[in-house]
């Protein structure tokens, strides 16, 4: 599928088959796609929980407001994010650069986060939001339907995952067949309301 008829295409599924399931390698192409997505200094400090213990499924649909789409869904995919990645051996996302443009590289991503808590976490929430969309589009070139989520208590969720300290639960993408079509779209607002040249 070409990736504008993956963008006009794709549309939020709240009902899955819930007796689909997706084929191993589907699911590792569809991580290998995601891992492509763009991150500031290329820290990556996304990471993809798949949730596949399906009474886990269960007590997470309990904290999310009771959605269906947590447990239907052949993969529910929960983006959480290491808050603290860009301290953490931070040489290895530049291992292939040379020595000068990697030093460089590492003094910047010091500089740019140490002390800043609320740059460090609006970076991964940025970094998780493009994993997303990574996502649902590979999905639906793949054939698949898919579902950007929130609505939940993610520190309840945190503590049914055993998420560590230092990380954070952005958002979950469920992936699978759509049982039904989904309604007309909403509405969209004009461009000249929402597209803006150089002030507003």
């Amino acid at each position: 599928m070409e990736v504008i008829d993956a963008i006009e295409t794709r549309r939020s599924i709240k009902q899955f088959d819930p007796h689909h399931e997706m084929r191993e390698e589907e699911i590792q192409k569809l991580l290998s796609l995601a891992l492509l997505s763009p991150t500031a200094f290329n820290i990556q400090h996304w990471r993809f929980l798949l949730v596949k213990d399906k009474q886990l499924r269960e007590k997470i649909r309990a904290a999310t407001w009771m959605q269906p789409q947590i447990t239907d869904a052949s993969l529910l995919v929960i983006l959480c994010a290491d808050l603290k990645a860009w301290e953490k051996q931070p040489e290895r996302y530049w291992k292939n650069a040379p020595d000068d443009v990697r030093q460089g590289v590492l003094e910047a991503i010091d500089t740019y986060y140490r002390g800043r808590e609320q740059v460090q976490r609006d970076e991964v929430m940025r970094s998780c939001g493009i994993a997303a969309q990574t996502i649902m589009l590979a999905a639906k070139a793949m054939g698949y339907d898919s579902c950007p989520m929130d609505l939940s208590d993610f520190v309840e969720v945190g503590k049914l995952i055993n998420l560590p300290d230092d990380h954070i639960v952005s958002m979950f993408v469920a992936v699978g067949k759509g049982a039904r079509a989904p309604w007309p779209r909403g509405g969209q607002l004009p461009m000249d309301e929402v597209v803006k040249i150089d002030h507003f």
